[in-house]
């Protein structure tokens, strides 16, 4: 998840200042990810790194929605990129599903349930493959959008 991580922000770092951002704490949350299972054995050890992966889980599911796809959508519609918006409509009911089974997760952990749960290990096992899958559909919106709007910046022959 980290590899994939560093190579989102590699490929598109410098594209948007908003999606910059969004990418630097998408790989914060990777490696509180990272941490937390890697401690997971000791849950009351790691309260603290619960906690604020679950605030940068929440901000960044949030930045996601409320600024990201906003602003993606609103280029793709300036560009009248017609397959970035198929590929908007198609997959966004999936990272709102996503989006859901982490809000979740993250209520769980507020109510204190998360830190005491002996399935702790297994809602992170699959919270981690859930995030990844989001990842990939999240880059692939950005490619998209990224390879259109550098179509539409090369000069006609």
């Amino acid at each position: 998840m980290l590899e994939s991580c560093q190579n989102a922000q590699e490929r598109w770092g410098g594209l948007h200042q908003v999606i910059d951002r969004w990418l630097q704490e998408r790989h914060q949350l990777v490696l509180l990810f990272g941490k937390l299972t890697a401690v997971q054995h000791a849950p009351a050890a790691n309260a603290n790194d619960l906690k604020g992966f679950c605030e940068l889980l929440v901000d960044y599911v949030s930045a996601g929605h409320f600024e990201i796809y906003q602003q993606l959508l609103q280029e793709a519609r300036s560009f009248d990129d017609q397959r970035g918006l198929e590929l908007a409509r198609r997959i966004y009911p999936r990272i709102e599903a996503i989006t859901q089974v982490a809000l979740s997760f993250n209520d769980h952990c507020d109510n204190g349930d998360c830190r005491e749960s002996k399935s702790l290990h297994a809602e992170l096992e699959q919270l981690g493959e859930l995030l990844q899958e989001r990842f990939e559909l999240e880059d692939c919106m950005i490619e998209v959008l990224h390879n259109a709007h550098q179509q539409e910046a090369l000069p006609q022959a």
